[in-house]
Parts: structure tokens; C-alpha cells; sequence
């Protein structure tokens, strides 16, 4: 009998189970259209499983042939769970082992959109779900630099969402 592979077993967790937090997203006055979710699903490994599906984000157009263009958007897991405009209240990135960026437990993979339209799934062990309980995740309105110190200069927060428990 062959093992599942671990893609095998997240494909099962996102088809098959409720997630066990959810973000709901939302952006600022700047970006009123960006809306999404964001949920964390717990897995048979350590960590967890992560899945974005966002929309409306500000993807700029090359205006030599007025196409719209794809952009990365910083993405983070911040703090405090505090999605009050102007978002100057989520505190620093998740940061529980005093590392530094990018290795915060709050950093992850950028968001690339495209057509103001982004969606992704990864797998993180730096958190757990109840590390994250009632902390936001925020999408700045630039790219991470994954060098600058303390957060990659990612500028503006555009979008936050305050991570919440699903009840089942």
C-alpha cells in the first residue's frame, strides 16, 4: 500500500475539511475593492496549511499598451488583530522567536496578482493555529524585499483581516 504524498494529504484537507480560522479581508479607503478570505486549515503534520483568495487588488496598467499587468503584494501575519482604519494598529509582524525578517513566523509568501485577482496555498510549521487565534493578516501595497530590516519595506497596509476561529 503506497503512503499519500504530502500534496496528496493537503489536496484532502482543502477539499474535505472546514478550516479551523478564516480572515476575512477587507481593504482600506484607497482600495475599497479588495475582499477575500484567508483560511488556516490544521493538518496531520505539524503545521499549517494555508489558503488566500483575494480580489480587487490595485494591479497598475502598462500604459504602451494598455494592458493590466501583474504585481507581488506583501503579505503578513501581524500582531494584534486590530483591522481599525488606517490598519496603524496590527503591531509589528508575528515575531514569537525574535527572528529576522524574513523569518519571522508571520512572514509569508507574496501574493502575485493578476487582474486584480490573486489566489495561493501554502504549507507553513512556524505557527499553529492557535499561535495566530485573533492576530491580522495585512497586504501591503508593495512587494517584500525579503531583506530590509525590521519587515521588508512593503510598504502601506492596504488590506487586513482579523484571524478568527470556525465553528464547526
Amino acid at each position: 500500500m503506497q503512503t499519500a504524498t504530502p500534496s496528496e494529504n493537503f489536496l484532502n484537507v482543502l477539499n474535505e475539511n472546514v478550516p479551523a480560522a478564516v480572515a476575512f479581508m477587507r481593504g482600506n479607503d484607497g482600495n475599497p475593492d479588495i475582499t477575500g478570505t484567508v483560511k488556516f486549515y490544521r493538518t496531520s503534520y505539524y503545521g499549517v496549511l494555508v489558503e488566500a483568495e483575494i480580489y480587487g487588488l490595485p494591479d497598475s496598467m502598462d500604459t504602451s499598451n494598455d494592458k493590466q499587468t501583474s504585481n507581488f503584494y506583501a503579505f503578513h501575519i501581524h500582531e494584534i488583530g486590530n483591522c481599525i482604519e488606517p490598519f496603524d494598529q496590527t503591531g509589528e509582524h508575528f515575531n514569537p522567536t525574535g527572528q529576522l525578517h524574513p523569518f519571522h513566523a508571520g512572514d509569508m509568501p507574496p501574493l502575485l496578482s493578476s487582474f486584480g485577482f490573486a489566489w495561493t496555498v501554502f504549507y507553513d510549521e512556524r505557527f499553529t493555529i492557535d499561535d495566530i487565534m485573533g492576530r491580522s493578516v495585512i497586504i501591503h501595497s508593495r512587494p517584500d524585499d525579503f531583506r530590509s530590516q525590521p519587515s521588508g519595506n512593503p510598504g502601506d497596509k492596504i488590506a487586513c483581516g482579523v484571524i478568527q476561529s470556525v465553528l464547526k
